[in-house]
């Protein structure tokens, strides 16, 4: 996976910004709009896609293009550096692939051991009965 060729692909949009803010808000476009087509992409390889794709299925639209935004700051640059780092790290997350947990065998000490410990609790409850008289 290269970073940068991924980053180059990604689309930004600016867009104002929703809700309080006074004059400001209603002259500068500092809400930043991210957009990545997943089909598109050079940079990724067709497993990578299909790993994406099955990970972050809830995030992508219908035609497999993720979308973020991003409004925290009133700094347009600022908004595309946190919603670019928010894209790394979602894609990251994304093309992890856990370790497939390898199951352990039981030693045989320790088998022996459970046998052991049974058959002398068994004798010990065995002692505490009233003996028979046949």
């Amino acid at each position: 996976m290269d970073l940068e060729k991924i980053i180059s692909e990604l689309s930004f949009k600016a867009v104002r910004s929703s809700g309080a803010g006074g004059q400001n808000v209603n002259k500068v476009s500092s809400k930043v709009v991210l957009t990545f087509d997943l089909n598109t992409s050079q940079a990724l390889s067709e497993e990578q896609k299909l790993l994406l794709k099955s990970n972050l299925a809830s995030r992508l639209t219908s035609e497999n293009i993720l979308i973020l935004n991003c409004d925290e700051d009133r700094s347009q640059l600022k908004n595309k550096e946190i919603v670019t780092k928010r894209f790394v790290e979602i894609i990251k997350k994304g093309l992890f692939v856990p370790k497939v947990r390898k199951e352990t065998k039981i030693p045989k000490s320790v088998i022996k051991k459970r046998i052991k410990d049974k058959k002398n609790i068994s004798e010990i409850k065995q002692s505490r009965k009233k003996p028979r008289l046949d």
